[in-house]
């Protein structure tokens, strides 16, 4: 195919430029972490970087169907001296593709002539929606629901087969890639020193061999045991990008189709891997709220109607760790609008969870770190510009980390069952609901001790803070569509208020009640599981004020950043070497 370069020069050196593409470092080349490994470990990173950086190859793909030829476009442009396509490549490195929106939903298009279609590289290029369900349904009504099970399966690439759709095992589609990052898992775990990470690396490197969703879920499962181990390396599964598989939910015919065959509609997996060190004092840390998740689980609303992962009677098959990144590849280091400040994995839809597996949240230290005098700069100036001068005392962008850690927490609290039905609602409900446990808690978890009431009143108002937006989000924005609900959700509800020149009030009194308020809406439906429930919840509240544009507006001003990179040294240089 031939390409052409969709950005002028002037967007893309305004979009290059530093103001306007902000940057994450990972961990540098010189740092004491590294440092501090023993030599096993080290050389076991290279070997893990190179897997991850294979992972990102593989994801390019399931992402467009047009990424890598790109990709080899820019890279022989570049060669020729083509100074826009040296500025592309950054944009596209940024973003791990040619599509991807900006932080105030803009959508950034590197390739000119190239539309981003609802089932990206997952879905044959020309398959709409319409057609896709007609083929599904004569499928059902040729007794081929076999066949379907596996389209609608969250680990497939779906081809056309004559006039009909076959599903491939993400496995056997990239064979040979993942055949080399198995290479390098098993080389690397006879480096690393610690056993229980080697089990784990093997247990992969043998489910990347053999399209056997069990064998996945083997290496989850030990995955989420892990612990005490020094290094971090994750095969990250997330599908909140899948925008074409939950479409058969909205279609009555063949849902009814689906309900007949007892097939789950699952949506589909993007592929991203971490690299990184596990850091003790910064995991410490995070582990202190692990003795308040059966307290958290008790409160929960509805807990006695439903199963959940953490309880009061069981052992909590919950492990947590704060890792110092040096490789983010993937889906997980896709910088679109944000960049990802943790993860609680596996899904409830991955298998390990059915077999007696648990999870594993962790943490980015590089990523959630403000450290440059501008940075702090800019969180000063929009504050000035924002929020009410009374609640400035109050607000502390440390106070970020341990609301994440009570969001993250919160995707293992609520009902394990019925989130799926909800289709394309089910990421945005989800989100919404982890954010409200996080929030809805703080009033038991500081009369439990874990934090302070000074604490308490600045995880409140930090929250409120950061919440306003540069924009209204698209429905697909499954993140910033709750941010946008619960701004909404709290003015109605008198918890926060915004004046008409935009500076916003937080009422502390009244935002952890709202919050359980908001948390039972939500766990009722997705207890029920209802597409209708859901899709009319999330629309009532997805509603863009006249006073949150005015705020918008102002952080516009405030903020030119449009979007973000990484920089990783060390895995650069870690990619480089040879060992054997």
């Amino acid at each position: 195919m031939n390409f052409e370069l969709n950005l002028t020069q002037e967007e893309l050196e305004k979009r290059t430029h530093k103001d306007y593409l902000v940057t994450k470092k990972m961990l540098d080349v010189d740092s004491s972490e590294f440092a501090a490994l023993k030599d096993g470990d080290k050389g076991a990173l290279s070997y893990l970087v190179k897997a991850a950086r294979i992972i990102e190859k593989i994801n390019m793909q399931l992402d467009s169907h047009h990424n890598l030829g790109f990709k080899k476009y820019l890279e022989d442009e570049i060669k020729k001296g083509n100074k826009k396509a040296q500025l592309t490549k950054i944009l596209f490195d940024a973003q791990k593709g040619i599509f991807a929106l900006d932080c105030e939903s803009n959508l950034v298009v590197l390739a000119r002539g190239l539309e981003l279609k609802k089932g990206r590289g997952l879905y044959p290029d020309d398959l709409e929606i319409s057609e896709f369900h007609d083929i599904l349904i004569k499928m059902l009504k040729e007794n081929k629901a076999l066949e379907v099970k596996k389209i609608l399966n969250q680990r497939s690439v779906v081809e056309r087969k004559g006039s009909e759709l076959v599903a491939i095992d993400f496995v056997d589609k990239f064979k040979e890639d993942f055949k080399q990052v198995a290479k390098y898992l098993l080389k690397a775990s006879c480096l690393s020193t610690n056993v229980d990470f080697n089990e784990y690396l093997r247990l992969q490197a043998d489910a990347f061999l053999e399209a056997d969703p069990i064998k996945d879920a083997y290496a989850d499962k030990k995955w989420a045991t892990l612990q005490d181990t020094p290094l971090e390396f994750t095969i990250t599964r997330e599908n909140y990008t899948d925008e074409m598989t939950e479409t058969v939910l909205e279609n009555a015919e063949l849902k009814a189709l689906l309900d007949k065959n007892n097939i789950d509609v699952i949506s589909k997996d993007y592929l991203g891997a971490r690299v990184g060190i596990v850091n003790k004092e910064g995991t410490d840390y995070i582990l202190k709220v692990k003795d308040f998740l059966p307290l958290m689980a008790m409160n929960m609303p509805y807990n006695s109607e439903y199963e959940q992962v953490i309880s009061d009677e069981n052992e909590i098959s919950q492990t947590m760790v704060d890792v110092d990144l040096i490789e983010v590849a993937g889906d997980v280091g896709a910088f679109r609008a944000g960049i990802t400040l943790a993860e609680n994995l596996p899904n409830n839809d991955k298998l390990s969870l059915t077999i007696g597996g648990g999870r594993r949240n962790v943490y980015h230290r590089q990523i959630r770190f403000v450290t440059s005098d501008d940075a702090k700069q800019k969180i000063q100036e929009r504050l000035d510009n924002i929020l009410e001068k009374s609640l400035h005392k109050y607000y502390d962008d440390k106070m970020d980390h341990p609301f994440t850690i009570g969001h993250e927490n919160g995707h293992s609290l609520g009902p394990k069952e019925g989130c799926e039905a909800l289709g394309k609602y089910k990421s945005i409900i989800e989100e919404n609901k982890a954010d409200m446990v996080a929030l809805s808690m703080l009033d038991k978890l500081s009369e439990a001790g874990l934090y302070s009431q000074a604490e308490k009143e600045k995880i409140i108002v930090t929250y409120a803070t950061d919440n306003m937006l540069k924009s209204k989000p698209t429905l697909s924005q499954a993140h910033r569509v709750r941010s946008v609900m619960q701004n909404y959700y709290f003015l109605q509800k008198g918890a926060i208020e915004i004046s008409k020149d935009g500076f916003l009030t937080v009422h502390i009194e009244k935002m952890v009640d709202t919050a359980y308020e908001m948390l039972s809406e939500i766990v009722k439906i997705q207890m029920n599981g209802d597409f209708e429930a859901g899709e009319k919840y999330v629309l009532d509240n997805f509603i863009w004020t006249d006073e949150m544009e005015v705020i918008a507006q102002k952080l516009r001003k405030i903020s030119k950043r449009l979007n973000g990179k990484t920089e990783q040294k060390l895995a650069d240089k870690l990619f480089e070497e040879e060992i054997d």
